[in-house]
């Protein structure tokens, strides 16, 4: 009887420990991270980034991989205020879908949008992978300067909304046409707006780190405003620099690990400074020194 009593007890036990750790257990479970990934100018999502989002993927990210205004096929058909609804719906989804850690990402073009994107909505972290199109350089007012004051011109006069041909820059091909309206031109060429390189880093919110890739074998002007750029981005402890063993086109690729491992750690310091705080739009991370670590990996 008393072995039958020792084993009822010891049940009980058994049921009492399963019930009251099975909250905890719950609280352990990993968290999961969704990414926003935006392609270069001209190109797609199945291009320069499609191996960077099939590897995230593979890893378990939550992945949004977009077409924005500044592919080929798009032409810049909305302005950069409907691009930023286009990241943000993205990344409602991804919430949607049970990310409880947010980041952007983008190649060339779409390292600079993210960093503009940065600046002004909450998100766990950027990544801006050899980030290029600065309109406020001078090559860019040299080359695109007609064509700008022609826009200007155009929605001075109400034809703001009238298809236009316009020219666009590229460091590696030159001047280009490209057919949108002169509203959404000037909005995204005009060199003291939205996408001037300076105004977008000095905007970041310092409490949002960037990793900020610039690929050693970058194109000359890129590599030049490297070390300013990145001595230009607000303070934060968790913002780094990584040069890997690239060219331009192949940095995506070639920050795989890095893009994984710092993620993770952004993510690891977020969610120990705010035990249980879902993703709610807003910014987990928290500047608790304001003092950064800018180091450079070696790939």
């Amino acid at each position: 009887m008393v072995q039958t009593l020792c084993k009822h007890v010891a049940l009980v036990l058994a049921i009492i420990v399963a019930t009251t750790t099975q909250p905890a257990a719950a609280q352990l479970s990993p968290p999961k991270i969704g990414i926003v990934i935006m392609h270069g100018k001209g190109g797609s999502p199945t291009k320069y980034v499609a191996e960077l989002v099939s590897s995230l993927e593979g890893k378990g990210y939550l992945v949004a991989n977009l077409e924005m205004p500044w592919s080929r096929r798009r032409d810049y058909d909305a302005n950069v205020a409907g691009a930023e609804k286009e990241v943000e719906s993205a990344l409602d989804g991804l919430r949607t879908k049970g990310a409880t850690n947010l980041f952007v990402a983008g190649h060339s073009k779409g390292g600079l949008f993210a960093l503009y994107f940065g600046g002004k909505h909450p998100v766990d972290g950027i990544v801006a992978i050899a980030p290029g199109g600065n309109v406020g350089n001078p090559v860019f007012r040299e080359k695109l300067g007609e064509s700008v004051e022609q826009a200007r011109k155009l929605v001075a006069d109400g034809k703001g909304d009238d298809k236009t041909s316009f020219l666009d820059f590229e460091g590696s091909k030159g001047t280009y046409p490209i057919v949108t309206t002169p509203a959404n031109y000037l909005n995204w060429f005009d060199p003291d707006d939205a996408m001037n390189q300076s105004i977008a880093v000095q905007n970041m919110n310092p409490k949002v780190p960037v990793l900020l890739i610039v690929p050693k074998g970058d194109n000359p002007a890129l590599l030049k405003a490297k070390q300013s750029m990145f001595d230009a981005l607000p303070r934060n402890p968790l913002t780094k620099l990584y040069e890997p063993d690239s060219n331009h086109t192949g940095a995506p690729s070639a920050s795989i690990d890095e893009i994984l491992r710092w993620t993770i750690e952004v993510t690891n310091t977020a969610n120990t400074s705010h035990q249980g705080t879902p993703a709610s739009g807003q910014s987990q991370y928290t500047n608790a020194n304001p003092v950064p670590r800018r180091v450079s990996f070696a790939p």
